[in-house]
Parts: structure tokens; C-alpha cells; sequence
């Protein structure tokens, strides 16, 4: 929403020192309401579990594991978004130690080094992890326990979630064991360590406290309202994105989440849960995107649609139900009641933003990594611009170091949502961390209003022998424009006849576009085309950036769980 009317408005929350405290006020305040919505088998109905039911799930785990000598250990936490997942993190650093999230998507051997890095005494794990984890920890003796979410097993090091859950359930009403509900909570004390992604070498242990993860949710609270919305957890609950941005921050506004089966579940479980709240990364959001788009366009409809997002960017937000009238028909695609979209993790296109805009849908970006717990700047639900990854969150101080005669420079960042380190690494932290700022390792910039504009990676900028400096993210933005681009990574190359630096990009074409507008290619065919639209990108860049060289992928490039093109692992 454009209008200047909400700039300086925040919306208010109660305050949060500590995660015992968000679990607690949210039980109190919200009480019977309905915290998630989970299903017991696939395919199945949805059912509802109240914030008073999801406060005592976590008191029983969270006593029964005290019971079992972990006060102050390290669990590991591995498997699929589900219930037990947010009760077993929240279990953990609510009273008997540090969390340690694992990403499921990780094989074998790198499971082990994290367990053995982090000095894990337990693990918590799904059962579609299984074999995958029974592997890993077959050869970490330091592992007390090994408890399955499934498990039917209960004895020795091996225990079940669902045992655990009644014998804590029995410690606190049979015995009146109350040690884990009055745990002393120290709110600057380590609480979660947080694997970056990438190969097990390249992972960095987050350090994160309960100060830090409740100022983030805090902060974002104030400029984005989820009360009276459902969510559907989409991406991994590892990543600090979905779990603080989505989770932490839903159940501290009092919002219900449904739990997805998966992502080609995404559509059916929108419609079943009703869901209105949806917190995604570019790849999902684009992907829906072209869908209704191609599907105006087979129909014959997409005349039609552009006539009344026209009308519709006219009104500028100001008749919401007259926009939602014009774009039944998509509405109803997603549930019929989704009002709120954001998108993060990597850059997306401007284009996206404003058209979900116009059909009525509110759609925000926002910016930020895991070393800040994550989230440094999301615009307004209020007041953002499409283009733009935000504002810097209140109770966070944002600058840019040593901007150029653009004003583009590092982001760097100060508050108590910034990370206590990286775990066991003090040589790494000292490289990120100075003097109390956050040193982001990406380009930036803000416009007159305060806005905040990400440029690129500083690690990717590509320097020419002149001295220009390219962003990478740009020029692969602009050959994205084409339908046929489906993917690409582009760097510098040192050129032998010129003697200078040219860009050079790796192209992973849309095969399926090229079918449907060419028919069968051959891989010449294939080329020929991509040419073609290397050309017209290179006509809306300045020479210097213009792409002097590329080759045609068959593959896509290897991502993250965040679906972000892991560039270290392109030439390797």
C-alpha cells in the first residue's frame, strides 16, 4: 500500500523478554483460539489445537526431557514442518537447553558433523528422517538419547515423543513437578544454534539468544499484523525465516497455522485451511504468478485481465473489495481468502509484487539473515513499495558503510536482534561482528523515504579492469525478463584478447516455454533462441554489463532449502 497515510503508525504488541514469555501471554491472551491447524494422516481433515493445548504440550516435553539429566545439553531437531517440530524447539529452549535445527534435506555424513560440531547429548527426529537418521548418529557416541516424533520404541537411549509427552504430562499433574514451568530463563543465553546452509565446510553456527530471536518477532510485529489471519507453513522450519518471521511471530499475534503436506500440496491445503496469510520465497510466488497468467492467456482472458489491473492500480488500494470483485476467479484459486503475501530470502521481481497487489491481494518484501535473527528491513502491511526490501525495523539501527557516489555501500546493522556469534568460531565472528555492528556482507541502498534497496552480494561484485563494478544479481534480473530464461548465474570472466573483464553467464532455459512456442528444438534451435533473448537484455544495459558470453545448462543449478542457487557449488 503506497499511501503515506500508515508511515509513522505502528501497531502494538505486549512485550516479549524471552520465549517462555511469548508461549506464556500467547496462552493467556489467546486461549482457546486456535494456535495450528494439523492433520493425523495425509490427505485427512484438518484439526484445530488451542494456544492453552500448545502452552501444556510443551511443559510436558519440556519436564519429561529435564527428567532425563539434558538441563543445559544441546538437541538436535530434524524432520518435516509439523506440530511436534515447533513443540520440541519450544520444549528445548523454554527450560532445559539449546536447540539445535538440522535441515532434513542434508545426507548422512554432513548430519553427523553437525551433531558432532554442536555436541548434541539428544535428538529429536521425524520418522520420514528415519533410516537417514538412525545412519547418522550410529557413529556419535556423545548421543544419550534418540527420540522419534513416531517412535513406538521407549527404552534405553531410545525413546518415544509420544511417551515422553504422557510422562511429563504425569510429572506435573501426579507429582507436581513444576522445576521446567519455573526454570529461570536468562534472556541474553544462548538458546539456539542455527546451521547457515551450505556444504558442512561452509556452515556457520548461528549463535542466537532469547533476546535476540524476541526482538526480531517484537519488531516485526509493529509494522505487520497477522491477527485474525491463517498461515500455511510452506518453507523449512530449520530456517530462520519461516520459523521467527512465520511461526514464532503467528503465535505471538495470536494467528492460527496450518501445517502444509508439501509443496505440490500448496493449493489444496490453501483452500482446506482456509488460509489467508501465506510467508514465501520469490521461486513460489513466481511460480504462482505465471501459472494465472498462463492461464488467462490459454483462455483467452488475458486481454480482459490486464483491462481491469489497470482499473485496478488506479484505485491504489483504496476499494479492496471492489479489486477482490474484479479477481474472483484467482481468489478462489487460493482459498478465497487470502489477504497478505511476503516474500523474502532473495530478490524478487517488482513486477510480481504490484500485479498480486492489483488483484487485490497485499504483497510485501522484506530483507534479512539468520545472524540478525533474521529480519533487518520488511515493509509495512501498510505502506511499502513493490521494488523495495523495506524499512528498517524499529529498535534496529541500519546503515550503509562507506557508500559510493551512488550511496550504495555495506548494510550494516545494530540492536538486540543481532547474533551472539558464530558458535566455536571466534575468528569468523570477529570478521562480521564489530563494535555491536553487523557487518551484512551485502550492497545497499536507501531512497529519500528511508526505503531500503538490496544491490547485491559484495562477495559476487564483479570489478573490471577499469574499475567498474557490476552487480551480478542485476544483470541476471534483466535476462530473467525473458520466458524462456528459467534460470541463470552469471560472473566475470578475464578476457584474453581484450585484456578486460567480461560477463558471462550460465543459462537454464524454460524448456517448457520453448515447446509451447517453438515445438521440439534441437539443442542448436535451443541456442539460437536464447541468443536472441541475451540480445535484448544486453539492449537495456549499459555496455559494460552487457552479457559478452554464455552456455546452455541441462540442469538447474543446485539451491538451498530456501530455494537460493548455492553459487560457491557451480563450478565445483
Amino acid at each position: 500500500m503506497n499511501s503515506i497515510k500508515f508511515r509513522d503508525e505502528l501497531y502494538e504488541n505486549f512485550g516479549i523478554k524471552n520465549l517462555r514469555e511469548l508461549v506464556n501471554c500467547s496462552a493467556q491472551n489467546y486461549g482457546n483460539d486456535t494456535a495450528f491447524l494439523v492433520k493425523d494422516k495425509p490427505g485427512g481433515a484438518y484439526r484445530a489445537i488451542s494456544y492453552r493445548r500448545f502452552r501444556n504440550d510443551i511443559n510436558n516435553l519440556g519436564t519429561s526431557l529435564l527428567s532425563l539429566g539434558l538441563e543445559g545439553e544441546k538437541i538436535a531437531l530434524i524432520g518435516e514442518n509439523r506440530y511436534e517440530w515447533v513443540v520440541s524447539y519450544l520444549a528445548v529452549t523454554n527450560g532445559v537447553g539449546v536447540i539445535v535445527p538440522i535441515d532434513k534435506e542434508l545426507p548422512e555424513a554432513e548430519i553427523t558433523n553437525l551433531l558432532r560440531r554442536s555436541g548434541a547429548k539428544a535428538i529429536i527426529y521425524s520418522s520420514k528422517q528415519g533410516k537417514k537418521v538412525t545412519d547418522a548418529v550410529s557413529g556419535v557416541e556423545e548421543l544419550e538419547y534418540i527420540i522419534g516424533m513416531d517412535s513406538l520404541k521407549d527404552d534405553g537411549k531410545h525413546k518415544s515423543f509420544s511417551s515422553l509427552m504422557e510422562k511429563g504430562r504425569m510429572l506435573i499433574e501426579e507429582n507436581n513437578d513444576i522445576r521446567y514451568i519455573k526454570q529461570n530463563i536468562n534472556n541474553d543465553d544462548m538458546c539456539a544454534i542455527i546451521f547457515t546452509s551450505g556444504t558442512t565446510g561452509m556452515a556457520k553456527g548461528v549463535m542466537l539468544s532469547h533476546k535476540n530471536i524476541s526482538a526480531d518477532i517484537e519488531n516485526v510485529s509493529m509494522y505487520v499484523s497477522y491477527k485474525g489471519l491463517t498461515g500455511l507453513s510452506v518453507l523449512p522450519m530449520h530456517h530462520t525465516y519461516e520459523f521467527n518471521c512465520h511461526i514464532l511471530a503467528g503465535i505471538h499475534q495470536g494467528a492460527s497455522i496450518a501445517m502444509c503436506e508439501g509443496l505440490k500440496h500448496v493449493v489444496k491445503n490453501m483452500q482446506e485451511a482456509k488460509v489467508s496469510l501465506l510467508v514465501g520465497v520469490p521461486l513460489l510466488f513466481e511460480s504462482m504468478h505465471s501459472r494465472i497468467w498462463k492461464k488467462a492467456e490459454k483462455s483467452g482472458k488475458a486481454g480482459k485481465l490486464r483491462k481491469a489491473m489497470a482499473i485496478s492500480k488506479r484505485l491504489e488500494k483504496r476499494n479492496i473489495k471492489t479489486m477482490r470483485k474484479f479477481f474472483k476467479d484467482i481468489s478462489d484459486a487460493m482459498g478465497g481468502q487470502m489477504k497478505l503475501m511476503i516474500t523474502g530470502a532473495a530478490a524478487i521481481n517488482p513486477k510480481v509484487v504490484e500485479d498480486f497487489n492489483a488483484f487485490g491481494i497485499n504483497m510485501i518484501q522484506g530483507y534479512g539473515m539468520t545472524e540478525n535473527s533474521p529480519i533487518i528491513s520488511v515493509s509495512k502491511d501498510r505502506y511499502s513499495k513493490a521494488a523495495s526490501a523495506g524499512l528498517p525495523l524499529p529498535g534496529l539501527d541500519v546503515r550503509i558503510n562507506n557508500p559510493d557516489e551512488n550511496g550504495i555501500g555495506e548494510i550494516i546493522c545494530k540492536g538486540d536482534s543481532v547474533m551472539l556469534g558464530y558458535y566455536d568460531d571466534p575468528e569468523e565472528t570477529s570478521k562480521v561482528l564489530k563494535d555491536g555492528w553487523l557487518y551484512t556482507g551485502d550492497l545497499g541502498y536507501f531512497d529519500k523515504d528511508g526505503f531500503l534497496y538490496i544491490s547485491g552480494r559484495q562477495k559476487n561484485v564483479i570489478v573490471t579492469k577499469n574499475g567498474k563494478n557490476i552487480f551480478p544479481e542485476e544483470v541476471e534480473f534483466t535476462l530473467l525478463q525473458s520466458p524462456y530464461i528459467k534460470e541463470v548465474v552469471v560472473w566475470g570472466l578475464d578476457d584474453e584478447k581484450s585484456g578486460d573483464t567480461v560477463i558471462y553467464a550460465d543459462i537454464f532455459p524454460d524448456c517448457d516455454a520453448l515447446k509451447e512456442s517453438y515445438g521440439d528444438l534441437t539443442s542448436d534451435g535451443i541456442r539460437n533462441v536464447i541468443e536472441g533473448e541475451v540480445d535484448n537484455a544486453n539492449a537495456n544495459m549499459t555496455g559494460y554489463k552487457r552479457v559478452k558470453r554464455f552456455k546452455i545448462r541441462e540442469a538447474e543449478f543446485e539451491k538451498t532449502t530456501t530455494y537460493k542457487i548455492k553459487r560457491f557449488a557451480i563450478n565445483n
